[in-house]
């Protein structure tokens, strides 16, 4: 319900991200991905879709790198979908890779309204790399059960 008409949104690779991509709703919207099945899943149902250029990193099915956040400068998302390994007070938004972690970063900063994708299990954890403040972003997941975030971010239940 998030995703309305005329958007531009970006979809991150990833399992959380690709989840959502079954209920997107019938929309004149138009998706750039940098995950290979995000993509061909977004094709499957109509829309039109962009990847980004880059490094292919097979573990986790993502083009990541300098290339890709080059490709990425340009746009200007106005929602952007973004998974996350590790959420806390101290450590911000986090994941264990440098190179998706620039391309998480570079995303935040050119969309109007990033969402972080994450369920409860990433709370109170911190991965090697911070790619955003709990302040520059809107949480999605699926509960919170430590409600000391509520007074630092924008978090949503879904159930």
């Amino acid at each position: 319900s998030l995703v309305d008409d005329g958007d531009f949104v970006f979809i991150d690779a990833g399992t959380t991200t690709e989840k959502i991509i079954d209920f997107l709703p019938e929309k004149n919207a138009v998706f750039v991905t940098n995950g290979f099945v995000h993509a061909k899943k977004l094709a499957q149902r109509g829309f039109k879709v962009y990847m980004p250029a880059g490094e292919i990193k097979l573990t986790t099915e993502a083009i990541v790198g300098a290339e890709c956040v080059n490709s990425l400068q340009c746009y200007n998302f106005t929602k952007s979908f973004i998974g996350a390994n590790g959420i806390s007070l101290s450590g911000g938004i986090s994941t264990p890779d440098r190179n998706e972690a620039r391309t998480k970063s570079t995303v935040v900063q050119k969309s109007q309204t990033a969402y972080i994708l994450a369920d409860h299990s990433k709370f109170d954890h911190i991965t090697p790399v911070t790619f955003a403040q709990l302040e520059s972003v809107k949480i999605i997941t699926d509960k919170l059960l430590d409600k000391k975030y509520m007074k630092k971010a924008d978090i949503k239940e879904v159930m």
